[in-house]
């Protein structure tokens, strides 16, 4: 049965740390599964959300536009894969992120093919009390998801 795992420590092997202070919250979950797919098809396939957490982010875009923040808007443009921006990508990691007035965040896939594993990783940077309000309705929905898009991957492929 596949299944996905919480780890409690940053995969070694990612980069996703790279050029960033501090870290106020991570989380990693992995997943084994082989897959000889790039790091920015995997990204693609798995941040096809759910049509309720679709829904979630709407709402999410709608309340952070009253205070000013990025919304983050679905595009296709190149350089975007779903609503994150790449910033960094190998053979096998894709690191993607944004910085705003009230956090920093980074979401990394990094595969390890030897071992079939896959990774997704997470950080977090509050720049203000702004930054902690909104990640604590935030928190527990990012979880759910996570590991929901997860899930949904390793179906895809069975």
């Amino acid at each position: 049965m596949k299944t996905v795992f919480k780890q409690n420590t940053i995969p070694n092997k990612s980069t996703i740390t790279n050029g960033f202070d501090k870290i106020d919250y991570f989380d990693t979950y992995r997943i084994t599964q082989y897959t000889d797919a790039s790091v920015e098809e995997i990204a693609t396939e798995i941040f096809k959300l759910p049509k309720w957490a679709s829904c979630l982010m709407t709402i999410r875009n709608f309340i952070v536009k009253i205070f000013g923040l990025k919304t983050g808007k679905e595009e296709t443009e190149s350089g975007k894969i779903a609503y994150f921006t790449v910033i960094y990508k190998d053979e096998n990691e894709i690191v993607m992120g944004d910085n705003d007035k009230h956090l920093n965040f980074r979401v990394s896939i990094l595969v390890d093919r030897r071992k079939s594993l896959l990774y997704l990783t997470t950080i977090v940077h509050f720049n203000n009390i702004l930054g902690q309000l909104y990640f604590m309705p935030v928190k527990p929905f990012h979880k759910v998801i996570i590991k929901s898009t997860l899930k949904k991957y390793l179906q895809t492929r069975t």
